[in-house]
């Protein structure tokens, strides 16, 4: 295949990717067709359909591409860091900056990351998604193991308690700024909020 052809078709498949993330962000997965993704993108629907197979398919690549740009840069800025604590501290201040400088990926995490379709499929379980889990789970087992966390504290209701909360503290500053949802909180009061979580669980 020809370096040209190669180029096209990447530059359809992203066309796409990104149109479908401006058009969900704005309109909602559900109130957005492939007609309108593939007008956006300047393609067609065979397009779309050969790239991703479906509607669900373009959201979960979607997820995948974000969760490409997050997961390296945490491992890398993580990787010579000897303190657990550390790194949870890293990891947490690069996820929350990165949510907070991207509109479009932070709505499509907090409203349709974790919503259950009609089939059941979960579609925040995509691979990138997983992996992070993996990495922040072995974050929290080296504090453990370190001695260094809670023991009557298990670290997968920790990991869950965690992720929550910061969810949820982004998604009702979220809705504060489009609405009049009384959430007038600031970044660093959210980063204080996690602090005091941590707290809680870490003993030294």
């Amino acid at each position: 295949m020809s370096a040209q052809k190669t180029s096209v078709i990447a530059s359809s498949r992203d066309r796409v990717r990104e149109s479908a993330k401006t058009l969900f962000a704005d309109r909602g997965y559900e109130s957005t067709s492939t007609a309108a993704i593939c007008r956006l993108a300047g393609t067609s629907q065979s397009q779309l359909i050969k790239h991703f197979t479906n509607k669900q398919g373009v959201l979960e690549a979607i997820f995948e591409h974000s969760w490409e740009q997050i997961n390296p840069a945490v491992r890398l800025a993580t990787e010579n860091i000897a303190s657990p604590r550390e790194k949870l501290r890293v990891l947490i201040d690069m996820v929350l900056g990165f949510l907070e400088k991207d509109r479009t990926t932070r709505t499509l995490f907090l409203l349709e990351g974790r919503r259950i379709r009609g089939d059941g499929h979960m579609i925040v379980l995509v691979p990138g998604f997983t992996e992070f889990i993996k990495m922040l789970d072995g974050i929290l087992k080296e504090l453990a193991a370190q001695g260094e966390f809670a023991t009557n504290i298990h670290l997968h209701a920790f990991r869950s308690a965690l992720m929550g909360a910061i969810e949820g503290m982004l998604r009702d500053r979220m809705l504060a700024r489009s609405s009049r949802f009384p959430a007038s909180y600031a970044e660093t009061d959210m980063r204080a909020m996690i602090s005091s979580l941590l707290s809680l669980v870490l003993t030294k």
